[in-house]
């Protein structure tokens, strides 16, 4: 199938071809079509499908068919990170070259004059706003957002939201808006709570699940069972016997960012962290000489997991196992997209044993575990069982901690 087999206005055909997009990804194929015809959705398809244009292709079609006019807000996204709006928008801006439609994206971590431009543009109007919860709650309880002939909201990552504490946030931000409106709530798992939120939103949805939970057949995975205190020496053993041009390491902790950085420039090589500790300003423009090549590794936590879009990243490196079995896939998605393949390796601890059986149960599937290297010492047997409930926050170091080598 071809986009123009989906009826798209012709506009956004012209965008889609001058971006070199041809054929639409299977949540495209299955999505646009129900979202034309005006029915509410719940989809479910992890990172990497396509899943944003899925929702903004046909959202622009109705615009540009409508000619509904920027001086009000015609459809508001609502994501849970500044990194992930961003790249919305710029999505967006590429696919609208054509059609003329505006869009705005509203996220916390500017200054004053930042708020102030959003503040003026949203009181101007624009065809799409594109904004984390927080943020477009402070300025539509100051009144002058122009959402009463919104036609379209969009919850992308609903279950990310979830997780962050945002429900009630979101449940805010809807009272503002007309009662007939469409929506669409897109997810990465179908768990019980966004059922929930489902229930409470969506109008007689339709229903599309895709590929759920399950990485690309293109990335291998390997484990390494080890301590704590190993952990550093592991990354360094990886980075200097194995050619990694491109390398996202994942921590869970902010505090392991700024450690893990500096381990690795004292070693001599390329790397800057990214956390929420950061301003926005700092986090885009890490992630731009990231993606264009210029910055071999970044250290960062979940913040970017949903919120980079960055082909041929050659290794995925989680130093702690996710607590959410889907944020493991986020995680390791980042690498093996478009048609490349890519390396996703995780470090699992004594706390962390239980928790990664989960990620295996969630993906179905035996993850190898590699023999550590003879230079830095045996890790900890693997036995969820025996470590089952000991949870994140305990020291492992295990008894083996003066073989340690330094290097």
């Amino acid at each position: 199938m071809t986009f123009s087999e989906l009826n798209l206005h012709e506009d956004v055909l012209s965008g889609l071809d001058a971006m070199g997009f041809k054929n639409p990804t299977p949540i495209q194929q299955a999505a646009i079509p129900l979202i034309i015809d005006n029915k509410d959705i719940i989809g479910c398809a992890q990172t990497g499908t396509g899943k944003t244009a899925a929702f903004l292709l046909p959202l622009m079609h109705k615009i540009a068919e409508s000619g509904a006019s920027d001086e009000h807000i015609n459809t508001m996204i609502i994501c849970p990170t500044r990194e992930l709006a961003v790249q919305i928008d710029q999505q967006l801006e590429g696919l609208s070259y054509f059609s003329g439609i505006t869009s705005l994206p509203v996220y916390g971590g500017g200054d004053g004059a930042g708020f102030t431009r959003e503040k003026n543009a949203l009181a101007k109007g624009t065809h799409i706003v594109i904004g984390t919860p927080g943020k477009l709650i402070s300025h539509l309880n100051l009144g002058y957002v122009k959402v009463d002939q919104l036609k379209h909201l969009v919850l992308d990552e609903a279950d990310r939201m979830l997780d962050m504490g945002f429900h009630e946030d979101i449940m805010k931000i809807i009272t503002h808006l007309p009662k007939e409106r469409q929506n669409l709530l897109f997810s990465a798992t179908m768990a019980p709570k966004i059922r929930k939120m489902a229930k409470e939103i969506l109008k007689d949805p339709e229903e599309i699940n895709i590929s759920i939970s399950k990485p690309s057949e293109k990335i291998t995975q390997v484990a390494f069972l080890t301590y704590d205190a190993q952990k550093i020496d592991l990354v360094k053993h990886l980075l200097r016997y194995g050619d990694i041009p491109s390398l996202i390491v994942f921590t869970s902790r902010k505090s392991k960012v700024r450690e893990i950085t500096r381990a690795l420039q004292k070693e001599g090589f390329e790397a800057k962290g990214i956390s929420s500790d950061l301003e926005q300003t700092e986090r885009e423009n890490i992630l731009r000489e990231f993606k264009n090549k210029l910055l071999p590794i970044i250290v960062a936590t979940d913040v970017i997991s949903r919120g980079i879009d960055v082909d041929n990243i050659d290794m995925i490196i989680n130093y702690d196992v996710p607590n959410d079995a889907a944020d493991y896939v986020h995680r390791i998605g980042r690498t093996a997209r478009a048609s490349s393949e890519g390396e996703a390796v995780t470090f699992i601890n004594e706390d962390d044993q239980e928790n990664f059986q989960k990620i295996e149960d969630l993906i179905e599937a035996v993850v190898r575990k590699v023999p550590m290297p003879a230079s830095i010492g045996e890790g900890p047997e693997y036995n969820p069982k025996k470590f089952a409930g000991r949870g994140r926050g305990k020291k492992s170091y295990g008894g083996k901690r003066r073989n340690f080598k330094k290097r």
